[in-house]
């Protein structure tokens, strides 16, 4: 059986983030064979195309974290209708200098959860767009739109009850999207 590594960014430096916990109940979905690798995005410079040359350690640490995984789950909230800056300045970081994106190919996973009922759709879309252009193969369906709600997430901090079969059967379609699409 493959064995894939998954970077998994989340969008939220906000110590107490939802999204930082739904990233951590969802690797405990995944199957033995699949690894998540948090990648950190919070200590990455603004992204000025003047040090494409001469990346911080910070980028080249995420660069190559990215280019040694098969795969990429973005987990993000929503800011103002949108995704949060750092992670669209982790997404200018990896996709330059031109030609050399590092997330090229890489079949991607995007889900969110917000207290507001829409979830993160906005971002998502947003999101959703910007992997596009950086041709990246997104899983379209099913699209994890998560209200935080009691019980979602359970005492140990792995997924409630009541979600865990909609976000193990995501967990499910997103691997064999992974197997399908990985190079």
């Amino acid at each position: 059986m493959p064995r894939y590594t998954v970077a998994l960014l989340v969008g939220s430096l906000r110590r107490e983030s939802l999204n930082a916990k739904l990233a951590g109940a969802l690797v405990r979905l995944a199957p033995p064979d699949v690894t998540f690798q948090r990648v950190e995005i919070g200590d990455l410079p603004l992204y000025n195309q003047d040090d494409d040359a001469n990346p911080a350690p910070p980028v080249a640490r995420l660069k190559s974290q990215v280019a040694a995984a098969q795969g990429v789950v973005f987990v993000t909230p929503e800011y103002n209708r949108s995704i949060p800056g750092v992670l669209k300045n982790a997404l200018d970081h990896g996709s330059r200098p031109y030609g050399h994106s590092v997330w090229a190919g890489k079949p991607a996973g995007v889900m969110g959860i917000s207290p507001g009922a829409p979830g993160t759709s906005m971002a998502q879309q947003h999101l959703r767009n910007i992997l596009a252009y950086l041709d990246m193969p997104t899983l379209g369906q099913p699209e994890v739109l998560l209200q935080a709600k009691e019980g979602l997430f359970a005492a140990d901090g792995s997924i409630g009850e009541g979600s865990r079969g909609f976000l193990q059967g995501w967990m499910d379609r997103y691997v064999a999207f992974l197997g399908r699409n990985a190079a």
